[in-house]
């Protein structure tokens, strides 16, 4: 990423719904692998080429996907795409902190409904308003 940033040769941004107009620093990462002989593309490569062939205008992630977004810019300039808006929302978490995840057998959106949860108490677990 280092020789892509040189090749650059000028600052990126990027505009955050919730942070604002941020100034893109890649170089935070070092060289990322994008691909390699086992695993065709990385999740960077993935999303920034998947966003683009869909239009994206809107990005939607999880808040600790935002400094993952400085790398997808300077993708999104190396390939010559758009660059969309951004919005990074708060994650959902246990009462120990942790993030719900799949891959943790977590609660879902659907049980947390069925459990009598309206949609401003979910949102309201985020943090976010």
């Amino acid at each position: 990423m280092t020789a892509a940033v040189s090749q650059v040769g000028r600052e990126l941004f990027w505009f955050d719904r919730a942070a604002g107009r941020q100034i893109a620093t890649p170089e935070i990462f070092g060289d990322v692998v994008l691909a390699r002989k086992e695993t065709p593309t990385s999740y960077h490569l993935s999303v920034t080429h998947d966003d683009h062939l869909q239009g994206i205008s809107l990005v939607t992630r999880g808040e600790d996907l935002f400094f993952a977004s400085n790398l997808h810019r300077l993708l999104q300039e190396v390939l010559g795409y758009d660059v969309p808006e951004y919005h990074h929302h708060g994650l959902l978490t246990g009462p120990d902190g942790k993030r719900f995840a799949k891959r943790d057998k977590s609660k879902t959106l659907r049980s947390m409904r069925e459990d009598g949860l309206e949609p401003s108490d979910i949102i309201a677990m985020t943090g976010q308003v």
